[in-house]
């Protein structure tokens, strides 16, 4: 019974393992949320967004990486971000 499990099951759970840390990493990537910040600030600074925009896109970023960063320290090392 204990083969079987290792056989087929193991695989099965470690890929699913592998495919969550993924998305972990994809969702909570602070360093891209942080580019994207910075890229908000240069549309801005070059005119092609306009102040209301900017605004807006500048909470919703600020708000995605404070959650971020509190996913990633309550996960602790499960998410290991690869940059």
């Amino acid at each position: 019974m204990f083969i079987l499990d290792d056989i087929l099951v193991k695989p099965f759970t470690s890929i699913l393992d592998i495919l969550h840390t993924m998305a972990l990493n994809e969702l909570y990537d602070t360093a891209e949320i942080r580019d994207e910040l910075k890229e908000n600030q240069l549309l801005y600074e070059v005119g092609e967004r306009s102040q209301a925009e900017y605004e807006e896109r500048k909470q919703e970023l600020e708000l995605q990486l404070e959650m971020a960063e509190q996913i990633k320290s309550q996960m602790g090392d499960r998410i290991e971000v690869k940059g």
